[in-house]
């Protein structure tokens, strides 16, 4: 069996690699757990410069790795060279800040030595989309190997050279045989590693359906997962907003990366007094976007990473318009059977439409029109989702409100949903659970372990409850 590496703009197979047989992916797996225990004695200072040295590779070779991207899944060059750039920044966040967020954190406490520990868990198992194929493996590398732990990557396979690369990367910034490892697997044999006694825990960011399926594959064996899934993110506008620049970041948040970004606006709720600017300037903003190669260094929107995705997005448009929603522009693809789905807005949208429901993981824009805060408030947390969100007035009391009533993993108040090493990343609801990034996000593979030595007299007895 082999993975293909497709471009989407094009349809042409770039190449082809073997899937590991089962004795080879028995080997990778005795090779991790051969190396957890040697790395998680490897001293943390020893373990960031690895990860120091990731980034700077991926800052001198980011205009290749780039390219990489574009080639397998379709995202413009100039996106994808900023996602490699905004990798090495991760990597230099967590070589510097890592060792002091796993360090022992001391607890006063009289006749003790006493303190919270965070030692690594072993082998974590990272199983990762193809939307921001470098990305979304860096954010899980950077921390759990600083942390201490040794990292399988099972990539999406539409990814294969990109998750190859990833793999040699950490070999060449020196990172020891078997502390990190590309497994070439389908999805089929992500149950089988989960269950293997060798593997801690697991992390994916993916879809509902594949999160389901691996909460219950690492439930079954008691396993810790992170989970971060679909989004269905509010873009909520107020009379008082900035409204030509909520359009300018309207357009923007909805088509970053073609549209396939768990956390792109994708729902845009407006107050009534201001829907009809903001509709006929989002259109606007929309039809403008110059489609085309997405190795063009001026083109905005790509293609979707296959015809495939392309076609169930169409799909979910047209079931949407049928049901009732009013299509503004776009809807259909360039050609049929193409990866190629042009910038689409829609509005009038029913409550039982995939469009209103469903994540358009996609170019598509949603708008609905709200009465009140009230009633943006409700529709957007009328979701199974909760990921991220955006919000704009430049009332006080309404950024509160819309801050803390938006049922979210993260709220930004007149900005874009971004991701960001500094700060906690993931959702709620169907939008999965735990946390990427900052120190909560290093902390999620470690065993929070309470340690008390007594250092008072001896013999003294225990007093109060035993629980």
């Amino acid at each position: 069996m082999t993975m293909k590496s497709v471009n989407p703009a094009t349809g042409e197979t770039i190449a082809e690699f073997p899937t590991l047989t089962p004795a080879e992916l028995e080997t990778r797996l005795a090779r991790a757990a051969a190396a957890a225990p040697r790395w998680r004695r490897t001293p943390v200072m020893e373990r960031a410069a690895v990860i120091r040295r990731v980034g700077e590779l991926l800052d001198q070779d980011k205009e290749r790795i780039g390219r990489m991207m574009t080639l397998e899944m379709g995202k413009p060059l100039k996106a994808a060279i900023e996602e490699a750039a905004k990798c090495a920044t991760a990597c230099r966040y967590y070589a510097e800040h890592g060792p002091a967020i796993v360090a022992d954190h001391p607890v006063d406490d009289a006749d003790h030595r006493s303190f919270i520990a965070y030692d690594p868990l072993g082998v974590v198992l990272a199983v990762m989309p193809w939307n921001f194929p470098f990305w979304q493996a860096i954010r899980f590398i950077a921390p759990a190997i600083v942390a201490g732990n040794v990292g399988l990557l099972k990539h999406a396979s539409n990814v294969p050279q990109c998750a190859l690369e990833i793999e040699d990367l950490l070999r060449r910034a020196g990172a020891p045989a078997g502390v990190f490892q590309t497994l070439l697997v389908g999805s089929d044999a992500v149950a089988g590693i989960l269950a293997d006694r060798r593997v801690a825990a697991a992390t994916l960011t993916g879809s509902e359906g594949a999160g389901s399926s691996i909460g219950a594959a690492a439930g079954k064996h008691l396993k810790p997962t992170v989970l971060e899934l679909g989004g269905s993110d509010a873009f909520v506008v107020m009379p008082s907003a900035d409204l030509d620049r909520a359009i300018e970041t309207a357009v923007k948040a909805r088509v970053i990366n073609n549209g396939q970004s768990c956390i792109a606006a994708k729902r845009f709720i407006v107050h009534r007094d201001v829907a009809e600017r903001f509709t006929s300037g989002f259109v606007a903003g929309m039809q403008a976007l110059k489609m085309g190669d997405p190795m063009s260094p001026d083109t905005q929107l790509g293609p979707l990473a296959s015809a495939k995705l392309a076609g169930e997005l169409e799909k979910q448009v047209s079931d949407s318009v049928a049901m009732g929603a009013r299509l503004l522009c776009g809807g259909r693809r360039r050609e049929p059977d193409s990866a190629w789905f042009p910038a689409t807005v829609l509005t009038d949208i029913p409550t039982g439409a995939p469009a209103y429901k469903d994540e358009m993981f996609g170019p598509v824009g949603c708008v609905f029109v709200a009465n009140d805060l009230d009633d943006a408030v409700r529709i957007a947390n009328d979701t199974r989702f909760g990921l991220g969100a955006s919000a704009w007035s430049t009332d006080a009391a309404e950024q509160e409100r819309l801050a803390r009533e938006i049922d979210a993993g993260t709220v930004f108040i007149n900005d874009m949903v971004v991701s960001d090493p500094r700060f906690p990343f993931g959702g709620i609801k169907a939008s999965g659970y735990g946390r990427e990034l900052s120190d909560l996000g290093m902390r999620e593979f470690t065993n929070i372990k309470t340690v008390r030595i007594r250092t008072g007299a001896s013999g003294a007895s225990h007093s109060g409850n035993t629980e």
